[in-house]
């Protein structure tokens, strides 16, 4: 990305900063989220409540059946570093589990870093391909070892694992109403069944 402003060469870096301030400088209404995903500001309305429902599903499931103690906070924001010509980006998963002992969610940054985390998961809205792909990429590049996908649209449940570059080198998919394994730390295995 490259732009003229006053007849001065501005660089992709200093794009790129701008981009960040002024994406860090947003106010968005009470319950909206911004985001900024390799390059694009999104701002996200509240999530409806099949979406939350979907999200407090998994958060008992995995308090009631993982093998550790695991604590799990939605609405984290997290500094995903750039890679492979990708611009650095803020991604808000719909939920991030991490050991409890661990202590990594820093409730008094902003932007924390995603160290010490097991798993992201993202359940689809109106724009499912941002979660598909762009996201998906986003969590691999910052070498989150699990991502869970709850694809509303395609009525299926997705664990992208093992992180290599940009995208995950392995992935296992089962329509709902199948179960999901998802590995330990969690060891058990996931009920789709009411995620319709």
């Amino acid at each position: 990305m490259t732009a003229m402003v006053h007849d001065q060469h501005v660089t992709q870096q200093e794009a790129e900063d701008a981009l960040l301030e002024g994406f860090l400088a947003l106010e968005t209404p009470e319950g909206f989220r911004a985001e900024l995903i390799d390059g694009e500001i999104v701002v996200s309305p509240p999530p409806i409540d099949r979406h939350e429902r979907i999200i407090t599903k998994i958060v008992k499931q995995v308090y009631k059946n993982s093998s550790v103690d695991l604590e799990g906070v939605q609405n984290v924001g997290f500094t995903v570093p750039s890679g492979s010509g990708r611009p650095t980006s803020h991604v808000i998963p719909d939920i991030a589990f991490a050991p409890t002992e661990a202590d990594c969610f820093d409730r008094g940054l902003v932007w924390g870093s995603t160290d010490g985390v097991v798993l992201v998961c993202e359940v689809t809205s109106s724009r499912p391909e941002r979660d598909r792909e762009t996201k998906r990429r986003c969590y691999a590049g910052a070498g989150l070892s699990l991502y869970l996908l709850v694809d509303r649209e395609a009525r299926s449940t997705t664990l992208f694992r093992d992180p290599e570059g940009n995208d995950y080198r392995a992935s296992v998919t089962e329509p709902f109403g199948k179960g999901l394994l998802l590995p330990e730390p969690f060891g058990f295995e996931l009920d789709t069944s009411e995620f319709t």
